[in-house]
């Protein structure tokens, strides 16, 4: 391969690190900084809402205005908003330590408008570099941001468990030395042009095609699938089975993303006819949220949640290479489109998993059925919690019998 491109490889590969570190780093500093800070859940929880608003924005930006955007210019940039948002999350609570939560703030929206930029156009420039294997190539490219959350998972569990909190920020800043190196790869690269429609009638045509919107209803489902799991897994370990909350994000959240990469990697090497493979991936992770939402037993609940991101790992990587074939004249906009869907996904379903289970706590006919299973209500709660969360792949079943039937 050209060294071109291979420099241009390694700097897509830290951009999905960069979006590992993004996404996972600030929930498991929440509780440091209610203790430190007394910022309280309501606003921490915002937090997440303002990283995926952000994120929405830029999707819908290029949904529709790709063509009035630099390419090359902004895929470059991706690096030095993700590398100045963690410096301000990092930096800020030192500098104004009496307005502590605008800081982060300001540091979320910014590293979360370069995860936007990299879920819209980190696919598309890979897909454009040649290769035998596209489909292949592209599950690789995805299985780095799996391997990246278990190393963000670890890495940072272990560093504040031999440090303590009070060092937090010193992690964070080691986090941008993955940004830096995206900046010395994209140096002196040329961006290889990857299309987007002529004009927005062009776009419009697009949205009249409901084949587009069957692969954005997938790449929903998928993402609801696997981030309702992803964010949830450390509490319901914990709620569930009372397993300490350190050992939750390793066993849990770090776990599921092993599995995650595991999966992916797999089909990077030995992976053919995504229909089928997505169709199964359905049917399993219908099966492993079941298992977790009724298991009694820790071990199984853990293997559940573990397998979870093993069925979940080609959901949205999968529901991208089928967008991209069926419409590989859309370019830039069907990356904006499907990405937008699976921010929607990824946002939605843990949510409404968090209102059911606050629901189902505070509701006197759980409170006395718990009692009678001599259970706490709060592990009742999450395990229905859980069980609705089973809607979202056991809803894409169909979807991908359908998509599957089509392709045979």
């Amino acid at each position: 391969m050209d060294k071109k491109y291979t420099r241009l490889k390694l700097a897509c590969y830290s951009g999905n690190l960069s979006m590992s570190v993004v996404g996972n780093l600030p929930p498991l500093l929440f509780l440091t900084f209610r203790s430190m800070y007394g910022i309280s859940y309501s606003l921490l929880g915002l937090l997440i809402l303002i990283s995926f608003f952000t994120q929405l924005i830029i999707d819908l930006a290029f949904s529709f205005f790709s063509h009035r955007f630099n390419i090359s210019k902004t895929v470059k940039s991706m690096p030095y908003l993700t590398g100045v948002g963690l410096l301000i999350y990092a930096v800020w609570p030192v500098l104004f330590p009496q307005d502590v939560y605008a800081g982060l703030v300001i540091g979320t929206i910014v590293f979360s408008a370069s995860a936007g930029l990299g879920e819209v156009l980190l696919s598309p420039v890979f897909a454009s570099i040649p290769c035998k294997e596209p489909d292949r190539e592209m599950s690789k490219l995805h299985s780095v941001y799996a391997w990246g959350t278990v190393g963000v998972v670890i890495i940072s569990t272990l560093f504040l468990l031999a440090f303590g909190t009070d060092n937090w920020q010193f992690i964070t800043a080691l986090f941008i030395v993955i940004p830096i190196f995206g900046i010395v790869m994209y140096n002196g690269v040329e961006i290889p042009d990857i299309g987007t429609p002529e004009k927005a009638s062009g776009v419009l045509k697009l949205l009249k095609n409901k084949g587009l919107w069957l692969c954005v209803a997938a790449i929903f489902l998928g993402g609801a699938a696997e981030c309702t799991m992803a964010q949830w897994s450390s509490s319901y370990l914990e709620q569930a089975f009372g397993i300490v909350k350190v050992w939750g994000d390793i066993f849990g959240v770090a776990l599921f993303a092993v599995m995650l990469g595991l999966g992916r990697t797999l089909y990077s090497k030995y992976g053919k006819s995504i229909e089928r493979v997505l169709l199964l991936c359905s049917v399993g992770t219908t099966l492993c949220y079941l298992t977790a939402s009724i298991a009694t037993v820790p071990l199984i609940g853990l293997i559940a949640c573990a397998l979870t991101g093993f069925c979940t790992s080609m959901l949205w990587p999968g529901s991208l290479v089928m967008a991209s074939d069926r419409f590989p004249q859309g370019g830039v906009f069907i990356y904006a489109m499907m990405a937008s869907g699976g921010d929607l996904g990824a946002s939605v379903a843990p949510q409404l998993v968090g209102i059911i289970t606050d629901i189902a706590i505070a509701n006197p006919y759980i409170i006395e059925l718990a009692s009678s299973f001599s259970v706490a209500p709060e592990e009742l709660g999450i395990k229905l919690g859980m069980l609705i969360g089973m809607m979202f792949p056991l809803i894409s079943i169909p979807l991908f019998f359908r998509v599957w039937r089509k392709s045979s």
